[in-house]
């Protein structure tokens, strides 16, 4: 995302893995980009905004199959 603006950032530290969490905004809306660091080898993703509801929803879903519910 070129020129975009940092709003919020949260990290996540598990085991040997990092995760970024960080809300930018840029002139053509917000967007939340995930990135997954490994010993110094990054993957990213990147959610537009308007669909967080929906991400977020799915996440709950994987989580409560994950725990068996």
């Amino acid at each position: 995302m070129q020129n975009s603006e940092l709003i919020h950032t949260e990290k996540i530290v598990a085991d040997r893995k990092v995760f970024f969490i960080d809300l930018k905004e840029n002139a053509r809306g917000k967007v939340v980009k995930i990135t997954e660091d490994v010993s110094g080898n990054r993957d990213t993703i990147m959610v537009p905004a308007e669909i967080l509801d929906e991400f977020i929803a799915a996440l709950n879903d994987v989580k409560k199959a994950s725990d068996g519910e």
